[in-house]
């Protein structure tokens, strides 16, 4: 059997690695493929998956992560919130009729969420503990974090350099969560100082991400919340620019390899169906020895 990876560009991702290792632990016969796929191919691929038996789902990742959602049968109430799908699983319909032969059905459903509060657990941070969190930025990324946070219970404050961004994100996001539970604001020192009790910071944007490691997104004036937690999305480098002034401001700083491993790890079992405790570990392993 095979699975693959659906973006443009993906020849830099790192799942191929983590995937097949976890594959070959459980004794499946399964590879994971990279599809570089450009928009105009995508409804191709996607018919591809659906009409061969070999192929039992995907991954998606940029720039498709919205572009897939119309050419899928059905997307879980998860995706559906947080408004983007990372991961396609292949189900069949059955039926006696043989004018209606059975027909391989698309889901799309997202991990990332997931991941992100698995990683959480795994460094001890119990989501349902968290009462107020930071997000830095409000694009695709942000989405799911905002989700995660907000399910988890937390009152959950975004913001971004394009206020606008942030209050479209609160929008569209208020729909699935408590009444009030998530706030848009500016990226600013002003906004971040009036924010008070913040566990957990998350950032959601590119800044500090490799070839821009000087960056961060973190206004200089601002001072960071006593007793925070700070844990950045980006992995690579494995510390950014931002968890080294956090680092420097007394937090606890975590990197987003984990989240990496993690919603790998979940896309491994909607796949499979097996719910293997190895796999997280197996992929954790990997991508650390990779980094």
């Amino acid at each position: 059997m095979r699975v693959g990876l659906i973006g443009h560009p993906v020849a830099h991702s790192a799942s191929p690695r983590m995937q097949d290792a976890a594959f070959a632990a459980v004794g499946l016969d399964w590879r994971y493929e990279l599809w570089d796929t450009p928009l105009d191919e995508l409804p191709e691929r996607v018919r591809m998956i659906r009409e061969r038996d070999d192929i039992a789902g995907a991954n998606v990742t940029i720039p498709h992560k919205q572009n897939i959602i119309p050419l899928l049968d059905d997307i879980s109430t998860h995706a559906l919130a947080i408004g983007a799908v990372n991961t396609i699983i292949k189900t069949r319909t059955g039926t006696e009729n043989p004018i209606a032969p059975s027909r391989q059905r698309l889901v799309g459903d997202n991990t990332d969420w997931l991941g992100f509060l698995a990683d959480l657990r795994f460094h001890d941070i119990q989501p349902e503990a968290l009462t107020q969190a930071l997000v830095l930025g409000a694009g695709g990324s942000a989405r799911g974090i905002c989700y995660a946070l907000g399910c988890s219970g937390a009152q959950v404050y975004v913001l971004n350099r394009t206020k606008a961004h942030a209050e479209q994100l609160v929008d569209s996001l208020s729909w699935h969560l408590p009444l009030g539970r998530i706030q848009a604001g500016p990226l600013s020192a002003q906004a971040i100082g009036e924010l008070n009790d913040i566990d957990l910071i998350v950032n959601c944007t590119s800044a500090g991400m490799s070839p821009n490691e000087s960056t961060s997104p973190w206004p200089n004036e601002a001072k960071f919340p006593v007793g925070a937690i700070l844990y950045d999305l980006v992995y690579k480098p494995r510390q950014t620019h931002l968890m080294h002034q956090a680092s420097q401001a007394g937090l606890r700083v975590i990197g987003g390899l984990g989240m990496l491993a993690m919603q790998g790890a979940a896309s491994f079992q909607f796949w499979t169906h097996i719910p293997d405790s190895r796999v997280a570990v197996i992929m954790r392993k990997v991508l650390n020895e990779q980094a």
